[in-house]
């Protein structure tokens, strides 16, 4: 069968997302093309030929991406069968865009999807009574490692040189973005992660890993970034995989993304991690006010932030905060804190700026709606209204189904507003992010967040010994929960 797989967005780097699937449909025997939205042109002859079409849509940005897409195959008459795949499917269910003949895949859905495609070559009559395909979602915890497979078809993909580019110091080099768990071991409420494999995680077989390690260092990538929700979910795990990776290639760096308790839970292992070619760590921070991160249950403190600065930087490795600065609960001092505390902790120049413009989604099946607070339950009815299922009303503006929600102060969400357009026009000028985040500060001061006319000074206990343009990091900026940019709507629409 002819298959055409489409990504939209993930995070500037080869789309896992369809090159895993491209290996698994080849190996099946299917006629297998790819399409990168976020930067190629639109694949006209491609999806004429298609008779199945799969997006990927790991997050939110992929998801409103993939949306505009599809629907721009629907009106150009181009209507094939439709599968959706990754974490955000759930959010499809019961859209209007969808036909019985599609396929929603949540979770480990390699297998299903293969089956969906043999139905379709059996016969249009797939699902033909239904008004729209239930989501197909299957997180079978079965062994602790995943079989052996195949490396992801990165030869159907753009040369890693079209690519997120690893930064550090002056000096630009290849990267690629590798797995080697899927899934987590914790349900941070706000989390799509945890809303679809509930508090679970698997290990990819470490040859595997090591494979498409392989395989990418041939392409010439000298770092590689674990695109694994929390790379210490399974610490032994974690660690055969550094080995493994210093041991055949001692030139080539990482990068991880592992939770704050984590970082304090295993402390002792960054050195040896620093050694093996970790040079910075992501990290959840979300939020300097600890009422809120007990909502979300992200199971630190304000506290334990400044602690994990401190213990990664005493073991040379940087560390990069994601934040999420706009909810419900948000106040005009909870904003004033967390810019306070990014520059106490010199993490300005380690920040992303889109970081302290994001709002947080509520995609179906959240678990902040599985038991919501008070706080969130007025925030999410801001009419009045409810969807069929009660959960409230969604935002006609986004396609892909999130619940919409409002602050009861008015000035928080127009500073949500501003701030998001600020960081877009600072991106697009390529200012630095200590240029931006001056900007930033004196738009929340402007608006009566209670701040000083200027950021305070660096704690000399948190201090990086590294300037802030010379930190490493990875060239894309942008991030899964922010709003897609004009630019990137207008590659899927054009």
């Amino acid at each position: 069968m002819k298959v055409l797989l489409c990504s939209t967005y993930e995070l500037g780097h080869q789309p896992l997302g369809i090159a895993g699937p491209a290996a698994a449909l080849i190996s099946a025997g299917h006629d297998v093309e790819t399409a990168d939205l976020s930067f190629e042109p639109w694949p006209a002859e491609a999806i004429s030929r298609a008779e199945a079409i799969v997006f990927s849509i790991p997050m939110h940005t992929a998801t409103e991406l993939a949306m505009q897409a599809a629907q721009r195959i629907a009106d150009e008459g181009l209507r094939p069968p439709l599968a959706f795949i990754g974490l955000y499917a759930s959010v499809l269910e019961d859209h209007p865009l969808l036909r019985p003949s599609d396929f929603l895949g949540a979770g480990e859905t390699a297998q299903a999807l293969e089956r969906w495609l043999e139905q379709l070559s059996d016969g249009p009559s797939v699902g033909a009574t239904q008004h729209s395909p239930p989501l197909q979602a299957s997180i079978d915890l079965g062994p602790v490692a995943l079989p052996a497979t195949p490396p992801p078809a990165r030869s159907l993909l753009a040369p890693l040189d079209r690519y997120a580019r690893y930064l550090e110091g002056g000096r630009s080099e290849l990267a690629a973005s590798v797995e080697s768990t899927r899934g987590c071991n914790h349900r941070c409420r706000h989390c799509p992660v945890a809303s679809v494999y509930g508090g679970r995680s698997r290990a990819i077989a470490l040859e595997s890993v090591l494979a498409d390690i392989a395989q990418v260092v041939s392409m010439n990538a000298t770092h590689i970034s674990f695109a694994d929700p929390d790379f210490l979910n399974r610490p032994t795990h974690a660690l055969a995989v550094a080995h493994g990776l210093h041991d055949r290639f001692p030139q080539v760096t990482f990068d991880a993304t592992v939770k704050i308790e984590h970082i304090l839970r295993h402390r002792s292992l960054w050195p040896e991690l620093r050694r093996s070619g970790l040079t910075f760590v992501v990290s959840a921070f979300e939020s300097t006010d600890d009422e809120l991160l007990q909502v979300l249950d992200k199971g630190h403190t304000a506290d334990d932030e400044a602690e994990a600065v401190a213990i990664l930087r005493s073991a040379g490795v940087e560390i990069r905060p994601s934040w999420l600065p706009f909810t419900p609960w948000t106040t005009l001092g909870s904003l004033a804190s967390l810019l306070e505390f990014s520059a106490r902790a010199d993490l300005v120049g380690s920040t992303d700026s889109v970081q302290y413009s994001i709002r947080l989604l509520l995609p179906r099946g959240s678990l902040l709606m599985a038991d919501p607070d008070p706080v969130l339950e007025e925030a999410t009815h801001p009419d009045g209204t409810t969807t069929p299922d009660g959960q409230g009303a969604a935002s006609p503006a986004t396609f892909s189904g999130s619940l919409a929600w409002r602050h009861r102060d008015p000035r928080i969400d127009e500073l949500q507003r501003a701030m998001a357009s600020l960081v877009e026009a600072s991106a697009s000028a390529e200012c630095s992010p200590e240029e931006t985040f001056t900007e930033l500060w004196a738009l929340c001061r402007h608006t009566g967040a209670p701040l000083g006319d200027e950021p305070p000074a660096a704690d000399p206990r948190y201090l990086s010994t590294v300037p802030g343009h010379a930190r490493p990091r990875l060239s894309e900026a942008w991030f899964c929960c922010a709003e897609p940019t004009l630019a990137q709507i207008e590659l899927v629409r054009r």
